[in-house]
């Protein structure tokens, strides 16, 4: 995976039902992490385009062409993470 495309690195809070933050930059989303030492996910999401369209495009989920067809917008609107970087913290400290 490229984190060099057009995208921003999303921190989700353990238990939040939002994001609770939005990076352009890894190291930075890092550092704020620790500082507040913060339990979540941190995921690269590509800018201007669905996370479903990305992974078709990468080709990473893990889903052959006759499931993908039978994907409706409610099922494509769910999908996340679908093969983006992600990175899991406890307490501040990645931990994957």
């Amino acid at each position: 995976m490229n984190t060099d495309e057009h995208g921003v690195w999303v921190f989700h809070g353990a238990g939040g039902r939002f994001a609770s933050g939005v990076f352009g930059d890894r190291t930075k989303a890092e550092k704020i992490i620790g500082r507040h030492s913060l339990s979540g996910v941190l995921t690269w999401y590509p800018v201007d385009e669905l996370a479903y369209d990305w992974g078709v495009r990468n080709q990473c989920l893990g889903m052959k062409a006759e499931k993908l067809a039978r994907l409706t917008a409610e099922d494509i609107g769910r999908i996340t993470a679908s093969g983006q970087p992600h990175y899991h913290y406890e307490d501040g400290n990645r931990v994957t």
